[in-house]
Formats: structure tokens, C-alpha cells, sequence
């Protein structure tokens, strides 16, 4: 595996655009969710998305993703594309700003745990603490949001929680869809695959398009073409070169992020608590980012469904064994 400081620099910079994409969803959501229903937004907004991904597709001749591939890209669709879009669209109407902020943040809480059960991803010190410090930030951002004004409904809070549970389980049931496909195949076809448990909706969304006011219109394409097009492609770039349980806590960054663009677009000017959690949401990404050099940093084999440690892979007879292997391969960790 080339760990050259160029490639470990892109899936960080994917990382980023994906932060920056999703936090602003959660403002451009909450104007478009005025004229559309959370169905008819989620459907809207996949259908946007799957049309600029499948051009990408048609440019770069990508083909059918292997059959292997299409477990993990059905469950992900239906659940993280599907299901978390209308779900977290509709708890959008009913709590405030803060309160599905802290309510989602629960998701990489989620992805750590369902990925050490079920993809063996480590659980190294640096990433609990970095976990730790985050999700206080997020719970400071969310009740100092909240303490700002807005009731919540606790059918809201539900509808985001679930929306949490959704979210982190497409998350590990994508991750091992990545080895046997490419991020672009993995999108595409999941982002078709929620746009078509959306369909229900679809009624809905003619009627409420024909009399939307066109900033709603061009919101709700937006959020297609940019947090969910762009933004799910480079998470799923990100995400086959690391580990989920890392990746899914730089998302801890999204509701400071949240913060400053309320701030701009919407004029809601943040508290020095507000912005005090927003810091520990950043301070934590980078804790639980940072390397270690402990044998429990997240670099081994654990965090890549699919690669194989040369230490375990007995010699083939008449070939070298895995001491003269990696001096053939000095860029390759062990496992």
C-alpha cells in the first residue's frame, strides 16, 4: 500500500469537501424544507443527484459494479440514500437546528461501534478521546443552539435518532461494497437505489414543485448535485482508503461548520458557548485523526476490507517469505 504523502493527503482533502458539502445541507434544508415536504425533498434531491452521477459515469465509461459489490450498495442505498434523507428532512421540521445537530452526531458513535463489530475496525485510545472531546463540543453547540430559541418535538428527536442509526449503518454496510467496486460505481448505483424507494413521493413532488419558489427549487438541486453528488462520492473515496470508525469522526466538525454558516446565510449570530463547542468539535477530529504508532493506530489490515496481510499469507513454494516480501515492498505496513 503506498503511504506516500500524497496519498494520504487526498482522502483527507475528500474528507474535507464532504464536511464542508454536509454542513451546508443542514442550512440549505432547513429553506427548502418550507416549500417541500421531507418525501418529496429527499426524492428531488436523489433524482438530482443520480442524474449528475450517472453523466460522471457515462464520461469516465464505468460499467455495472461486480455482483459482489451490490449487497452493500442495496443496503446503503435503501437505508443512508433512502431512508436518512426523508428522515432526517422530516425531524428537521419539528426540532431546531441544535437539537438534530446533537441528535445526528450520534452516527460516528454508531459507525465506530457497528464497524469493530462488524468489520473489525480497531478502537485505538487517540480515536475514543478524539470521540470523547467532539461529541461534548457537539452537545454544547446543540444546547446552546437550541437554548437560543425553538421547542423540540420528540417526534423530531426520534426521526433524527433513527436517522442516526440509518446513516451509520449504510456507512458500514458500504465500506465493504468499496473493495470490490470503485467510489463512483458504489455512489451512483446507491443513489439510484434510494431515489427508487423514494418513488412513493413522487406525486408529491410534482405538486409542490409547480407551485415552489424557484430559491427552494434550485435549493433542493443543490443539495442533489453538491452534498449529495460530490460530497457521498468523496466520502466513499475517503472511506476505502481508511478506516470507518476514523472517517466517521472528522463528521464530528460538520455542526461547527453548522455554526458559521447559519451565521452567514441565515444571521444567526453564535454565543461564545456556541462557539466554544464548536472548537472542541474541530480539537476532536484532529485528536481522533491524529496517527499513533502503537499497533492499534488504525493502519493495518483491519482497515482495509479485502487486503490481505502478507505476515498471514503462508509463501507459495519456490517464492519468498514475508520478511523478503516487504523489503521488495518497504511502503507496506504490516499487518
Amino acid at each position: 500500500m503506498d503511504l506516500s504523502p500524497r496519498h494520504r493527503l487526498l482522502p483527507a482533502a475528500a474528507a474535507v469537501v464532504t464536511v464542508l458539502l454536509w454542513a451546508s445541507a443542514f442550512v440549505v434544508i432547513r429553506t427548502a424544507g418550507d416549500a417541500y415536504s421531507p418525501g418529496a425533498l429527499a426524492l428531488g434531491r436523489l433524482l438530482a443527484g443520480g442524474l449528475t452521477l450517472a453523466a460522471l459515469c457515462a464520461v469516465r465509461r464505468e460499467g455495472l459494479p461486480p455482483r459482489a459489490a451490490w449487497p452493500g450498495i442495496l443496503v446503503s442505498g435503501v437505508l443512508w440514500f433512502g431512508f436518512y434523507m426523508v428522515a432526517l428532512n422530516w425531524g428537521e421540521q419539528r426540532v431546531d437546528a441544535g437539537t438534530a445537530a446533537l441528535v445526528v452526531n450520534v452516527g460516528p458513535l454508531l459507525i465506530a461501534l457497528f464497524a469493530a463489530r462488524f468489520l473489525g475496525d480497531p478502537m485505538p485510545p487517540r480515536l475514543l478521546a478524539g470521540m470523547a472531546v467532539s461529541f461534548t463540543g457537539a452537545v454544547i453547540v446543540g444546547l446552546s443552539m437550541s437554548a437560543g430559541g425553538g421547542g423540540s418535538s420528540v417526534l423530531g428527536v426520534v426521526a433524527c435518532l433513527l436517522a442516526a442509526v440509518a446513516y451509520a449503518a449504510g456507512v458500514v454496510a458500504q465500506k465493504p461494497a468499496l473493495a470490490r467496486a470503485s467510489a463512483l460505481q458504489v455512489t451512483t448505483y446507491g443513489c439510484l437505489v434510494g431515489a427508487a424507494a423514494c418513488l412513493p413521493f413522487a406525486g408529491q413532488l410534482v405538486s409542490e414543485a409547480a407551485r415552489a419558489p424557484l430559491p427552494a427549487t434550485l435549493g433542493m438541486v443543490y443539495l442533489g448535485v453538491f452534498p449529495t453528488a460530490l460530497a457521498f462520492t468523496a466520502w466513499a473515496y475517503a472511506l476505502a482508503r481508511t478506516s470507518a470508525s476514523r472517517l466517521g469522526a472528522t463528521t464530528y466538525a460538520v455542526p461547527a461548520l453548522v455554526v458559521v454558516m447559519s451565521w452567514l446565510a441565515l444571521g444567526e449570530v453564535p454565543g461564545p458557548v456556541m462557539l466554544g463547542g464548536g472548537l472542541l468539535c474541530l480539537a476532536g477530529v484532529a485528536v481522533a485523526r491524529s496517527r499513533g504508532t502503537g499497533p492499534g493506530d488504525g493502519r493495518g489490515a483491519a482497515a482495509r476490507p479485502g487486503a490481505l496481510s502478507p505476515v498471514r499469507t503462508p509463501p507459495a513454494p519456490g517464492r519468498p517469505g514475508p520478511r523478503a516480501w516487504r523489503r521488495r515492498r518497504p511502503g507496506c505496513p504490516s499487518g
